[in-house]
């Protein structure tokens, strides 16, 4: 490549506050400020034995720009065509391993609108492009690799930091939480200062230096609670539809055995592994139909409320209050099989009332979980789901209910799951959200299923509730996402079992004229906050904090795109999107990211990403063009279209996903999977 001297001045051209004894004299002129013959053309040498102190790590796990030169004087060559070959930077240590827990890099990309800059890059830079393959990997990249992944239940699982009694410094402005060393001298954060704006190292505006990982125990005067086991309540239909038969083959046999039938043994089995397993756990049992039997033990009688008692949410919340807690399965274990086989279907479906006397019995143990089974809508006292045809305000009302009692439940520590019989219409897309809240499971499944799906279900255990998560960012970046906007996102996890991952997605600030975009081959930092509390109610604070690198080389991109972390990304926003109706935008989302990763694989030739990209696909034919199928008719409280319980069942899914569970490829039937992953972990 040829440039003009004044071009490649410029280029190298750098600006730096000097301290007075190192200024020049005022009669004198550095080589840089000498005038340079504009018709002269040349090239530099990079100098092969002199290192380039500023040329950023090579590591296979973050990207950077080949470097412009060690600032070596310049050499002009005899033959102003002759360009030399670049000389590679050499291969670094491996990463410490204690480094490996902590986000592995930041690839910032800015707008490619603005793709005037490609053309300016160095020649250094531009001496890359040497093939037409070179060529397609230069071009801007659609969709958006810039994506945080947070394994959550592995951070808070695995806790090796030990924890500082009492809260750390916070910034007044965004809530960063600030460096000790900085704490006397803090005037604006590095999270909430203009980029433009130049400070000494010694001040706060600098990037934190380096992976910082904190914990702080924010109870420092509390004793901790000594972690009782938690509830686990079974709440199961036995409504008239419950008898309705199904055959099955048993050796030689055929049978017909109801719905109740079947949940009756599932639970049966269940309850039997428990306590061998662990016969400590507390099991209580709500049935509903007409009305709702709370079913008691040992000296404690059931209790049966019915009518206008169902209406009354004061009411039902004081009869849960007052209902005592229940006792070890090894003290129960003999009545409450008994009580089960004893179970009979009849009458209406009284699920609104049933889930609320359930979560309040199981908020007395934050951890707690409650099990819903049925296979038909509520349909008597508070939220009915059965009136949409003829009464918008009652369907409007049921929809708050359901949405308050989720934010009730996760505000206690309790994760609700429901669990509903194939071929049966329960309006999950409302059900659903008692679930969605708590980060419970909506499964739909057949009756001799239903077994394995109640296991799956207990063996989640929760680690830790009433979690939140903040993401801070230089201005120079900002959030993207349905919810999320500026510097700084925020979610409410609330309850988290191991498995738990949490995606952001990132991108140049454009919205910000004052705030340029952060240039290629800077560094910029990032801090995560979570907040959660222990199993035995401390509360706790985990900080880190990390460095990251910037470019704009596409080619470098690719090469360390995680491209099951992309398709975790994808699945868990565009279901977010499709939840609340938003299909076009889910689709658009989707498409967006598809492009990328069949960039990335095209780039790489990884036959492994191309077969989890294969299933990932699959997955989300849904979004892509199937929706339709997944959703009813015009909603009557207002113009868009409801999911059917296989949509809602698919989509809550596909929200919560993980990257464990693109492994159970033949969980779901296609469609109803979802996908892995994520890249900035």
């Amino acid at each position: 490549m040829k440039q003009t001297a004044s071009q490649q001045t410029a280029s190298l051209r750098r600006t730096a506050l000097l301290p007075p004894h190192m200024k020049p004299a005022a009669n004198s002129q550095s080589p840089a400020a000498q005038p340079l013959d504009n018709s002269d053309i040349f090239t530099w040498d990079l100098g092969k034995n002199k290192p380039n102190l500023n040329a950023p790590p090579q590591d296979l796990e973050y990207s950077y720009c080949t470097p412009e030169g060690p600032g070596a004087e310049v050499t002009l060559p005899a033959d102003p065509s002759y360009v030399p070959a670049q000389t590679p930077p050499p291969a670094l240590p491996p990463r410490p391993s204690f480094m490996r827990s902590v986000p592995d890099y930041v690839v910032v990309l800015p707008s490619w609108k603005t793709s005037s800059s490609s053309a300016q890059k160095s020649p250094s830079t531009s001496s890359l492009t040497r093939s037409p393959k070179g060529l397609a990997d230069k071009e801007p990249l659609p969709g958006n690799p810039n994506v945080v992944l947070v394994s959550l239940g592995k951070l808070l699982s695995e806790e090796t930091v030990q924890p500082i009694k009492g809260e750390p410094a916070f910034c007044s402005q965004c809530g960063s939480v600030l460096d000790s060393c900085y704490y006397n001298v803090l005037s604006v954060c590095y999270f909430c200062q203009s980029s433009e704006v130049t400070s000494p190292p010694s001040t706060s505006k600098s990037p934190p230096s380096g992976f910082r990982d904190g914990l702080f125990s924010l109870d420092a005067d509390k004793k901790p609670e000594c972690a009782a086991d938690a509830l686990l309540i079974f709440c199961i239909d036995i409504s008239g539809s419950m008898s309705i038969t199904s055959q099955v083959v048993e050796g030689e046999h055929i049978l017909h055995k109801s719905r109740l039938q079947f949940v009756q043994e599932a639970v049966l089995q269940c309850v039997q592994r428990l306590s061998e397993q662990q016969p400590d756990i507390r099991v209580g049992l709500i049935t509903f139909n007409y009305q709702v039997t709370m079913h008691g033990y040992d000296k404690f009688t059931s209790h049966f409320l019915r009518d206008a008692e169902l209406t009354d949410m004061y009411y039902l919340k004081k009869a849960a209050e007052s209902f005592p807690s229940p006792l070890p399965l090894s003290q129960t274990k003999d009545l409450l099989q008994k009580q089960l086989k004893g179970l009979s279907e009849s009458g209406t479906t009284a699920l609104g009332p049933a889930a609320l006397l359930a979560i309040e019995m199981a908020a007395r143990q934050p951890g707690s979980k409650v099990i819903i089974c049925t296979d038909g809508k509520a349909n008597t006292g508070l939220g009915n789901l059965e009136v949409e045809d003829d009464d918008a305000r009652t369907l409007l009302s049921s929809t708050i209910f359901y949405q308050e009692l989720g934010e009730n439940a996760a505000n206690q520590g309790v994760t609700v799951s429901v669990l509903s019989i194939e071929g049966t219409d329960c309006r999950l897309d409302e059900l659903g959200r008692l679930a969605d809240r708590t980060r419970g499971k909506v499964v739909i499944a057949s009756p001799n299923e239903l077994h394995p799906e109640f296991e799956q279900i207990i063996e989640n255990r929760t680690i830790a509730t009433h979690c939140t998560l903040t993401l801070l960012l230089p201005k120079s970046l900002r959030m993207r996402g349905e919810k999320e906007g500026g510097h700084k996102g925020a979610r409410e996890v609330g309850n988290v079992d191991p498995d738990t991952e949490i995606t952001f997605q990132f991108a140049a600030n454009e919205l910000e004229a004052e705030v340029p975009a952060p240039s290629s081959g800077s560094r910029v930092s990032i801090q995560l906050q979570i907040r959660y509390r222990r199993r035995n109610g401390e509360a706790m604070l985990r900080v880190i904090t990390a460095d990251q690198d910037v470019t704009d080389d596409s080619s470098a991109v690719l090469s360390s795109l995680s491209v099951a972390i992309i398709q975790l990304n994808s699945s868990q926003a565009s279901a977010a999107l499709a939840v609340r109706g938003r299909f076009v935008d889910a689709r658009k989302e989707g498409e967006l990211q598809r492009k990328l990763i069949e960039r990335s694989i095209e780039h790489n030739r990884s036959a492994e990403d191309k077969e989890t990209y294969q299933e990932w696909v699959k997955s989300m034919e849904p979004i892509y063009n199937n929706i339709h199928n997944y959703t009813r008719r015009k909603c009557v409280v207002s113009d868009t279209q409801t999911l059917t319980d296989a949509g809602a069942a698919l989509l809550y899914t596909m929200k919560h996903i993980n990257r464990k569970s693109i492994s159970w490829k033949n969980r779901y039937k296609p469609g109803e999977l979802s996908a892995s992953s994520f890249y900035l972990v």
